[in-house]
């Protein structure tokens, strides 16, 4: 675990000196963003992200967490600093091997269309030939396990299963970056969990990389390979830590939830947590 932490400090170093990592799915180099009501959201963000790695954004309300997961997909423009994707401009996403999806909070499926024509969705926006679209909706269904629903409507389906439709629209597009925001929030705990080891089996076997917006530290811990820190007001990366598990290829499973190495893990973030809210406390003092 040492070895880890000096590998995620060097990062963290890198990044304060401007060093772009030449691996990077992701870069985000002195990234501000300043709303015209004068609001910063976000200030000097430095955040490398390799290729297959599952990297879970954490930190209170109000810590540009969503924000900056909006500029990594192209919907916001930062105000000072660049986002690079794959060493280059947005403009080149879509090329091959170098395209992206999003998940939102809301699973915002079309409630007129059934699983399918929503999960076929980007491709027919595309205008994809049907007979590979076809083969991509079931591919996608089958990954995240509604392929015995693709005719039901989506009042016909728990909060969960429609979620799960909203990451198959996302992944029918074959993506190698997945971008999440808080998709589980509003789920029960046993869903959630549930969710959480299918996405965990998803990226392993997809070759996805994904950043995770979440409030949970126990969620974070379980899917993470590395977990981020933000502080707020402003909005800014405060710690880096890498999450291991232990055992043959670093299981996540049941037995890992209740491990000494998982709740030494979720105490860390605990303090980091603690540490964010008292300096976001602490602004808040100075801005009155």
């Amino acid at each position: 675990m040492m070895k880890r932490d000096d590998q995620a400090m060097s990062q963290l170093a890198a990044l304060e000196q401007g060093v772009v990592d030449p691996e990077a799915v992701l870069s985000a180099q002195r990234v501000e963003k300043t709303y015209r009501s004068g609001t910063r959201a976000l200030d000097e963000v430095r955040l490398d992200i390799r290729r297959g790695e599952f990297v879970s954004l954490l930190g209170p309300s109000g810590c540009g967490k969503s924000t900056l997961l909006k500029m990594f997909a192209g919907l916001e423009e930062p105000s000072h600093g660049h986002i690079r994707w794959w060493g280059k401009s947005l403009a080149t996403v879509g090329a091959s091997d170098h395209t992206l999806a999003m998940v939102f909070q809301e699973a915002t499926l079309m409630p007129w269309a059934s699983v399918a024509q929503n999960v076929r969705l980007p491709l027919d926006l595309r205008r994809m030939p049907r007979a590979e679209s076809d083969v991509r909706v079931q591919d996608a269904l089958r990954l995240v396990g509604l392929d015995r629903f693709h005719e039901a409507y989506p009042r016909e389906l728990s909060g969960g299963m429609q979620m799960r439709a909203s990451i198959a629209r996302a992944l029918a597009t074959r993506p190698n970056l997945l971008l999440m925001d808080e998709p589980f929030g509003a789920l029960d705990e046993f869903t959630r969990n549930k969710l959480d080891a299918d996405l965990r089996e998803i990226w392993s076997r997809q070759d996805l990389t994904v950043v995770f917006v979440t409030h949970s530290i126990y969620e974070a811990v379980y899917l993470s390979s590395r977990v981020v820190v933000m502080a707020a007001r402003p909005g800014r990366v405060i710690a880096d830590v890498p999450i291991e598990a232990p055992g043959a290829g670093g299981m996540r499973d049941d037995a890992f939830r209740i491990s000494q190495e998982f709740m030494g893990y979720c105490k860390v973030l605990s303090d980091y947590l603690t540490l964010a809210n008292r300096e976001g406390g602490a602004n808040d003092a100075l801005d009155h």
